[in-house]
């Protein structure tokens, strides 16, 4: 065998009669990763097999039933009746019509023979966008030396308890909104605005939150002199995909999709304010808040509104790094002020919080993963899980520990203010670190 202090570490493979390959100390690392990454893989497919998943698994079951039954319209004005709470559809067209698609396939007895169901069909396709998102970062860190992300960070993201409990059990769409917006960021770093524009406009298509950042990306190729090459396919994907309700219900669409209220209550600030007892703020979840409450909640989306684009503008000119930067920056700015915050939420930062900061993204998922086993585990009565259905209830016992993520999050937020380069005052309060350099 021989062994090489070089760059290039020489391992010999044999094959047949004594045919060696050798191995570069990077292909070994990346190995390594993709190892984890199909660790992690087989796992979730394992666990969504075998488990039913939160209520959110129910909700988007009876949701495809309406939708098949009645059609996208009538669901959004209607909804189905869930546990009383919950329901409105408030999901874009996309999210309804593989909903359609999956509904129907699990009545397939050919599928349902091998134990395929709508819960495991459901869950798929965000237990591929994170085997895909941890394949892009790898090839990203590669590319772009400047990403820095560090093999630990990488193999501890492919096997994220997060991502494990989020997109094996839990149930919803989450992680393919961040699949898209991940390679819309990393489009970026390419110099390749019409696929940027067409997967940003394919994560707004399964979850509207991802239209946060649409300032952060079009500033960005608008300042880099690409904002049509940008824009227009973006527009498009999104016009093409909303193209029935826009045209024959448009205001229906936009209030149950870009209207919806969050979960007021159990989430940072507004819990916080729920522990002072005043009745205006003990109303819990998105639907009978007071008019104190919707205020309160209104002031923080304005907050978060403001600096965003703040965020989009300042930092336009900055290269493709600074830019995956910025969007960390705001998914941060988010969570702090956020008025509600579901558990599975929790993916949606993570990918650019590893690209940001390697050890805080480790400490984030540390504290991410103690507060998602005890909301898992408490509504799921225990384990093995099987079934969790989240109740009003229950939220004594898990709420309190959300407090351990929101916690990590401000004080992130307040160390990058305290790290900042930037003169202007207004920044430095959102906690942003501009970067001089611009884009070669």
């Amino acid at each position: 065998m021989e062994l090489s202090l070089r760059r290039d570490l020489k391992i010999p493979f044999i094959a047949g009669n004594s045919v060696s390959q050798t191995l570069s100390a990077n292909q070994i690392q990346n190995l390594l990763i993709l190892s984890a990454a199909i660790v992690a893989f087989f796992l979730k497919l394992i666990i969504a097999y075998n488990t039913f998943g939160t209520n959110d698994v129910a909700a988007f079951y009876m949701f495809a039933h309406s939708l098949n039954e009645h059609g996208l319209e009538w669901t959004y004005r209607n909804g189905v009746i869930f546990f009383s709470n919950f329901p409105i559809f408030n999901h874009p067209p996309l999210t309804a019509y593989y909903l359609q698609l999956i509904e129907r396939l699990s009545q397939l007895e050919s599928l349902r023979s091998i134990g395929v169901t709508f819960p495991f069909l459901l869950r798929l396709p965000g237990i591929v966008s994170d085997f895909v998102v941890v394949i892009v970062l790898m090839r990203a860190s590669q590319a772009n030396p400047q990403l820095r992300i560090p093999r630990w960070g990488l193999v501890l993201f492919a096997l994220s308890p997060v991502s494990l409990m989020v997109s094996g059990f839990h149930g919803n769409t989450d992680s393919i909104v961040v699949m898209f917006l991940v390679l819309a960021a990393t489009m970026c770093l390419h110099d390749r605005p019409i696929l940027c524009g067409v997967f940003l406009a394919l994560s707004c298509q399964i979850k509207v939150i991802s239209m946060l950042v649409v300032p952060i990306i079009f500033f960005y190729w608008l300042a880099h002199k690409s904002a049509m090459r940008f824009a227009i396919p973006f527009v498009l994907v999104c016009a093409t995909t909303w193209a029935k309700p826009l045209i024959k219900f448009p205001s229906l669409f936009f209030k149950n999709v870009f209207s919806y209220n969050s979960y007021w209550g159990s989430w940072g600030i507004t819990y916080w304010l729920r522990l002072t007892r005043w009745p205006p703020f003990q109303s819990i979840g998105p639907f009978h808040q007071s008019g104190v409450a919707i205020a309160v909640g209104l002031l923080l989306k304005i907050i978060i509104v403001a600096a965003v684009l703040a965020i989009a503008w300042r930092r336009r000119r900055l290269s493709g790094l600074s830019l995956v930067h910025s969007i960390a920056y705001a998914w941060i700015i988010f969570f702090v002020f956020a008025p509600g915050v579901c558990p599975q939420y929790m993916v949606w930062l993570s990918p650019f919080i590893l690209i940001l900061s390697p050890t805080f993204y480790g400490w984030l998922t540390t504290a991410s993963t103690i507060f998602l086993f005890v909301f898992y585990n408490s509504i799921a009565g225990g384990l093995p899980w099987f079934i969790a259905i989240s109740r009003i209830n229950l939220k004594a016992v898990w709420v309190p520990w959300s407090l351990l993520t929101w916690a990590t999050l401000l004080i992130g937020m307040i160390s990058f203010w305290k790290n900042s380069a930037a003169a202007d005052f207004v920044l430095r309060l959102l906690g942003l670190e501009i970067s001089r350099s611009k884009e070669t």
